[in-house]
C-alpha cells in the first residue's frame, strides 16, 4: 500500500488531479464494513497532511468502529450533478491504520476535532481512480494507478 507522498511522486498528473476532485467537496462518502460484512457508507472529510492522506471520526461512531474492526475502506470525492457541471470525480481504496498518539492527532486533526475525544486514521492506498471529461466532452477517461501496476487510461465513447 501506498501514501499519498507515494502516489505523487509516482504518478503526479494522477494525483493532482484526484486532489482536485477530493479538494472540491467537504463531505467525501466513505464505505466500510459493518460487523456482519455488509457494507456502510458515511459522509467523512480528508485531510491532506505529511504526505498522507487522513481520516477523521467523531469519537465510537459506527464508521470508527468499522475501521477499527476491519480497516478496508473506499472513498468517493463526492461530484456534481450533470447539469451543474460535473467533469469527474476521484476514487480510491485502501485499508487504514488508526493513529492514537495524542500528538501527531493534535497536528493533523487541529481544531477540526470539535470538543472531545476522536478517531484519526492513516490511509495506505491501493488504488486510485479518476473519471474525467476532455475538453470537449466527446468521451470518458478513466485514469487509474494501481499498486505495482502504475497508471492506465482508458477512454470510452
Amino acid at each position: 500500500m501506498a501514501s499519498w507522498a507515494e502516489i505523487e511522486a509516482q504518478a503526479p498528473e494522477l494525483a493532482a488531479l484526484a486532489r482536485e476532485f477530493l479538494d472540491a467537496f467537504v463531505h467525501k462518502t466513505l464505505a466500510t464494513l459493518r460487523r456482519d460484512g455488509s457494507p456502510r457508507i458515511s459522509g467523512s472529510e480528508v485531510i491532506f497532511a505529511d504526505g498522507e492522506l487522513w481520516l477523521g471520526s467523531m469519537w465510537q461512531s459506527l464508521k470508527a468502529r468499522d475501521l477499527q474492526r476491519d480497516p478496508r475502506f473506499a472513498l468517493h470525492s463526492g461530484s456534481p450533478d450533470p447539469d451543474a457541471g460535473w467533469h469527474g470525480d476521484a476514487k480510491l481504496a485502501g485499508r487504514v491504520e488508526e493513529v492514537t498518539d495524542e500528538e501527531i492527532k493534535t497536528r493533523i486533526v487541529g481544531g477540526k476535532g470539535g470538543p472531545g475525544p476522536s478517531h484519526v486514521f492513516r490511509c495506505d492506498i491501493a488504488e486510485l481512480s479518476v473519471v474525467s471529461l476532455p475538453d470537449p466532452p466527446e468521451f470518458l477517461v478513466i485514469e487509474s494507478w494501481h499498486e505495482g501496476r502504475g497508471v492506465k487510461r482508458v477512454e470510452r465513447r
